[in-house]
């Protein structure tokens, strides 16, 4: 069997990854066929074999594979394949970094009539974006759970009520793209570790910056004070230049620091988790400059001062 069946998979599976001939992979595969990613369970047909093949090829166009080594069972065959393929256009929400990245995976196949019926992968999307760094919280391709009476999701009113009862601060986080700043207004900041010193911050997708703040190695952390209502207007919008009228400084690494501000940080990007439409940014300080005046405090849609706060 395996003198017939492995130059079929070979040939197939490279002029479908490697070429983008997915029409390779109908004489590779029986009526209901079905591959299942050991990882997170998610199983799809040959049309979503086919998506997610055309996906990976748009997002690594130069993509090419190793079948390393076929292996015959008893109405089975392991697929042994090396990956390497640069990062040049975005993938599974995640920008273009020009990381070129080398995965592993082997596939378990179960055979009907010498066709595959049945297809169990070590391999996902996540390990690719893995390989360039970046972790996904939870399995990306984790099918979705269908609501149950035990676990059904919370109402959104009442996650915003929650939300609005949690006192913050008001951040700037910035970077830059090539030489031209970029910066976003955010309250989801926080310490995580002193030693080593450690911060973390969440960043919606749908951000201007997200795509220069994603692939750059530095960033900058800004508590505005309360002489800094204007910068937050302006960095809460979408003005394509919000350092037009705004001084500033770089830090160590280039990263913006905005003058006048309560306190400002460089930190270095260490880990980058997709958490669904945001992304957690894991960052390691390296640099920080402190001030003596107050900084905003931000509730439930309002703001206030920090420096008159009564204490209990």
């Amino acid at each position: 069997m395996q003198q017939t069946l492995e130059p079929l998979i070979t040939s197939a599976w490279l002029d479908a990854w490697d070429k983008g001939d997915l029409s390779a992979l109908d004489r590779l595969m029986a009526d209901g066929y079905t591959r299942t990613s050991k990882a997170t369970g998610a199983t799809v047909d040959l049309a979503g074999l086919k998506s997610e093949i055309e996906a990976v090829r748009e997002a690594f166009p130069d993509l090419r594979t190793t079948v390393d080594d076929v292996v015959e069972g008893e109405g089975t065959v392991a697929v042994f394949w090396t990956s390497t393929g640069t990062h040049t256009h975005e993938y599974l929400g995640v920008p273009a970094t020009g990381l070129t990245v080398q995965t592993r995976g082997s596939n378990i196949l179960v055979l009907q009539d010498g066709k595959i019926l049945k297809e169990t992968v070590t391999w996902d999307g996540s390990e690719l974006l893995a390989g360039l760094g970046i972790r996904p919280l939870r399995g990306i391709a984790t099918p979705e759970v269908p609501e149950s009476a035990d676990a059904a999701e919370l109402e959104l009113d009442l996650m915003k009520a929650f939300n609005r009862q949690f006192i913050t601060g008001v951040t700037v986080i910035t970077t830059k793209d090539g030489d031209k700043p970029k910066g976003l207004a955010a309250n989801a900041y926080c310490s995580v570790s002193l030693e080593p010193p450690l911060v973390l911050v969440c960043v919606q997708k749908t951000s201007s910056t997200y795509p220069a703040l994603f692939s750059s190695s530095h960033l900058g952390i800004n508590i505005l004070g309360t002489e800094q209502r204007e910068t937050v207007r302006v960095f809460a919008s979408k003005s394509p230049d919000k350092f037009a009228e705004i001084d500033w400084h770089e830090g160590p690494k280039g990263s913006p620091l905005l003058d006048g501000s309560p306190a400002s940080l460089e930190a270095e990007i260490q880990e980058r988790f997709q958490a669904k439409t945001h992304t957690v940014f894991i960052c390691r300080v390296r640099h920080a400059e402190i001030d003596e005046s107050a900084p905003i405090v931000y509730k439930a849609g309002h703001f206030f001062d920090g420096g008159n706060l009564a204490e209990l």
